[in-house]
């Protein structure tokens, strides 16, 4: 298996009638996923998402894919192909598009309706091009040939990407429910005969690849949700992505068979299953969601609330009820079903969210203790399945961190591909095709772009440290009036302190050691306020570390006496 190693430098040339495939998000992280393929002078975007931040990151909103390596050629970029809905693969195509707004976007009905929402708050109106499964079309070198693949939202895409250095499998996410809710399942047909015509380089979601067997089908969720919905004695508030529409629907069909009305809260949800209604993928029987004005009226027992929130984020509805700061207070008897997985990452605020809502009173039903989540993508025992009808003979695992992408790695291998071609890549690592076998051959910049309010790219690691400072060990102002002539302090300083532990005696013992500060800058000539600045914080950093064992931001002011 070959391996990314750290020591790599920018890639050479691509070779005449090769094919260079870029990861610019997605791989060793799940989220942001963002592939770009070069052949013949022109480059094919598959998928433009965001991450999510951690609480390592304050203050930031999303993380986007970094467009350092594209910038200077988005003139070159013959079309963004979309596989699906979800955030993780669109929720970063307003700010391409900022870069260059008649960039086609390209994918499937539902993919499109929900992108085009979004680019709306954006005010941009993109330049779309609607595909379905069995299409094929051609983008500058690039002829693109969509799959049906069944994922957790409907109309989820696969691609294949024909060029002449050879064809590009790639399964976007997936899984194979065999008897899923719309019916239309992930084509294994369509994969078999992409293997006879011979797959140079497959591409293929390692999320779930360290799971053993095959990912439950969606309709096994229906008795959980069920006696959710029949025992309940009163309110019953469920939190899923305001994306899974096969899971609402269930939602749906098992309030209306219990005679509950049901009311979307949460602006996300209420704009996607309102556009998820209007294209028919979301089937409601009449009278069923009404208003949550009309739900007050209705007896406890007759009502369902869907919101946003399942991953415990801090402004969704939920984590607000639980906090006692939304308009539906959550009290005894009310259940609250968490229709969801855990991302990695997010469980200690999913568990915060649980712990509020089970302290009012609620029942809390989630994928610990009821069947009431299965995941949205192929375990071990579907993707060995894959590898074995497609036969590729190259394989580039995506969409997981490290140790998804390496087991991914691992099944290939055990079905026969050669280790050798086996490529295990990281953000910003080249991938170059060239006659039939995939290597690595450098690395392109791939940082973290964080979205912080209205700023693109204004946060960095540096200040996201400064904020994480700022957080743990807090902030000391030190302001010093400094004779101008003498280089001493005129009168002693003053502290201002947020956060760090303090009273008034705390900073005696820190004068004598600005004082000496200064008294060597004097004799060695340094009169430079900017200087001295520096060699106070300094001096009172290394104090405040010593003797606290803490490092706050200092913040040194010298006034001139």
């Amino acid at each position: 298996m070959s391996h990314p190693h750290p020591e790599l430098k920018a890639a050479p040339p691509l070779p005449e009638g090769g094919l260079r495939v870029v990861a610019l998000g997605g791989l060793g992280e799940i989220g942001r996923n963002m592939t770009v393929f070069e052949h013949a002078g022109k480059l094919l975007i598959v998928d433009c998402g965001v991450l999510f931040p951690e609480e390592t990151q304050p203050g930031v909103d999303v993380i986007l894919p970094d467009f350092t390596s594209i910038r200077d050629r988005l003139d070159d970029i013959v079309a963004v192909v979309l596989t699906h809905g979800h955030e993780d693969h669109i929720g970063g195509v307003p700010y391409l598009l900022r870069e260059r707004r008649d960039i086609p976007v390209v994918g499937s009905k539902l993919t499109l309706a929900f992108l085009e929402a979004k680019l709306k708050e954006h005010g941009i109106r993109p330049r779309t091009v609607r595909v379905r499964e069995g299409d094929r079309r051609g983008f500058g070198p690039f002829d693109c040939e969509f799959v049906a693949v069944n994922h957790s939202i409907p109309d989820s895409l696969a691609v294949a990407i024909r060029t002449r250095a050879g064809m590009v499998l790639h399964t976007g996410d997936f899984k194979m429910d065999q008897f899923p809710l719309d019916d239309r399942i992930t084509d294994l047909r369509a994969f078999a005969r992409l293997g006879e015509e011979g797959v140079d380089l497959f591409l293929t979601d390692s999320t779930n690849a360290e799971v053993p067997g095959f990912t439950t089908s969606e309709r096994e969720l229906n008795p959980a949700i069920e006696q959710v919905m029949r025992t309940a004695p009163r309110r019953v508030i469920v939190s899923s992505f305001a994306s899974h529409v096969h899971r609402i629907q269930q939602v749906l069909d098992a309030a209306h068979q219990h005679g509950r009305k049901v009311a979307f809260v949460g602006r996300s949800m209420v704009r996607n299953m309102g556009i998820a209604r209007d294209l028919g993928y979301l089937k409601v029987p009449s009278g069923l969601v009404v208003s949550t004005k009309e739900l007050e009226k209705l007896p406890d027992h007759k009502v369902t609330l869907v919101c946003t929130g399942s991953q415990g984020e801090p402004m969704a509805a939920l984590s607000r009820m639980a906090n006692r700061d939304h308009m539906i207070r959550i009290g005894k008897g009310d259940t609250v079903l968490l229709a969801s997985s855990l991302i990695p990452g997010n469980e200690n605020a999913i568990y915060r969210v649980i712990n509020g809502l089970t302290r009012w009173g609620a029942h809390v039903v989630h994928k610990g203790n009821a069947k009431v989540h299965v995941s949205g993508h192929a375990s071990a025992g579907e993707l060995v399945y894959c590898y074995n009808i497609v036969k590729p003979r190259n394989v580039m695992p995506v969409h997981g961190e490290w140790r998804h992408l390496r087991a991914n790695g691992d099944l290939a291998i055990r079905t026969g591909v050669d280790p050798e071609r086996v490529v295990i890549a990281e953000d910003g690592v080249v991938v170059d095709l060239v006659d039939g076998r995939a290597s690595i051959t450098g690395k392109v910049p791939a940082g973290n772009v964080y979205v912080d309010g209205m700023e693109v790219g204004g946060a960095t690691e540096a200040s996201l440290k400064d904020r994480l400072t700022l957080a743990e060990e807090g902030v000391v102002t030190v302001v010093a009036i400094v004779d101008a002539d003498t280089g001493a302090l005129a009168e002693a300083p003053d502290f201002l302190a947020r956060g760090f532990v303090h009273d008034d005696s705390t900073f005696e013992p820190v004068i004598p050691v600005i004082e000496k500060t200064l008294a060597t800058a004097a004799e060695e000539g340094v009169g430079d306020a900017r200087q001295l600045e520096q060699l106070i914080a300094r001096a009172v950093a290394n104090w405040a570390f010593r003797t606290h064992r803490r490092k706050p931001l200092i913040i040194p002011v010298i006034i001139d006496a």
